[in-house]
């Protein structure tokens, strides 16, 4: 009896030191939360399922219920509007990181990116992959960068839209555009950074794009969701942000 209590406590073990969480994170987080989950299951044995898509559209799935652990966002407001509506595990709101754009062309391209976003009015450029505004933060700023120098109405009619960063990237790199407005983060990751070029949007063309988390609600496995949390503010993965081009914001030291 008592070797039959001891397998199934063992069992036990190893059942729950291998409980996988589900990660809901913004398409610019694409390749650096590659590495961080990586590591994370190496140091605790936990799996994490990545799920990369718009935060805007990862904020309606989660006001529907959709069965995220946490919630990483490329916009703070979002993560906001869940823990004013009672969706969020109160106390978790963690700005992690503020993002940035830049113009990238594939190698190659006949656009001079070193112009800024001048360069898009070059004769060259037919088509400009921005992720969609309407539910994409990097869209949004796209377009106030756009706007703030002046040559957004020169050029809305060139517009192609991504549903989000990586997919906008992707029609660059595909070339269903000759030139995009994409994340810092998905320029300079490993698998991409030698397939183009690009030229960082300066920082006061756009407003700041505050990136945001929260443990969700409804997770079912919030001891788990806060050893993640933990572990993205720790100084070795707050490396790995940076290297991906992030800023970590003073709330995240």
């Amino acid at each position: 009896m008592k070797k039959l209590l001891l397998f199934a406590f063992i069992l036990a073990s190893i059942f729950c030191s291998a409980q996988e969480i589900t990660v809901a994170a913004a398409s610019d987080l694409q390749f650096a939360f590659q590495d961080v989950a990586a590591r994370f299951q190496k140091e605790t044995n936990h799996p994490v399922k990545l799920t990369f898509g718009s935060s805007g559209n990862f904020f309606s799935q989660i006001q529907n219920g959709a069965p995220f652990d946490v919630y990483f966002s490329a916009d703070i407001d979002y993560p906001k509007r869940l823990e004013a509506a009672g969706l969020a595990e109160p106390g978790t709101l963690y700005q992690y990181a503020t993002g940035k754009i830049v113009l990238w062309a594939p190698s190659g391209s006949k656009v001079d990116v070193s112009k800024g976003l001048e360069a898009l009015l070059d004769s060259n450029v037919s088509k400009i992959a921005i992720a969609n505004p309407e539910h994409a933060p990097y869209g949004r700023a796209a377009v106030a960068a756009m706007k703030q120098e002046n040559i957004y109405d020169k050029v809305s009619s060139k517009l192609v839209l991504g549903e989000n960063i990586s997919q906008t990237a992707s029609l660059v790199a595909s070339g269903g555009a000759d030139v995009g407005i994409i994340a810092l983060s998905l320029a300079v990751a490993p698998s991409v950074k030698n397939k183009g070029q690009y030229a960082e949007v300066p920082t006061d063309a756009y407003p700041a794009i505050e990136q945001a988390a929260v443990i969700l609600k409804s997770s079912q496995n919030k001891d788990i969701a806060r050893q993640f949390m933990a572990y993205i503010k720790t100084p070795a993965m707050q490396t790995i942000l940076r290297g991906y081009g992030f800023s970590v914001s003073a709330a995240s030291k």
